[in-house]
């Protein structure tokens, strides 16, 4: 019997598609694929199960270090 950890690992082998492997929950593994326009997290659980999200963009490309403070700033909440 296989994992679905190993399993999900497998297919985005044989897809020549790239990823990371992540540890951001006790009870999770999250691989990290980047596609053109869209990012997946794919958390896999302690008890085998599967969940992803999805994140769309444009692919746009920004610059200035003053912009990515203004963003990053905007996305840390207030104290």
């Amino acid at each position: 019997m296989s994992s679905t950890l190993f399993a999900t690992m497998r297919l985005l082998d044989k897809l020549g598609l790239h990823f990371f492997i992540e540890r951001t929950r006790p009870d999770t593994v999250r691989l990290s694929v980047t596609l053109v326009g869209e990012r997946l997290e794919i958390d896999v659980f302690e008890d085998d199960h599967l969940e992803f999200s999805r994140f769309r963009g444009n692919e746009s490309v920004e610059s200035g270090y003053d912009d990515l403070m203004l963003v990053l700033q905007s996305a840390v909440p207030p104290s």
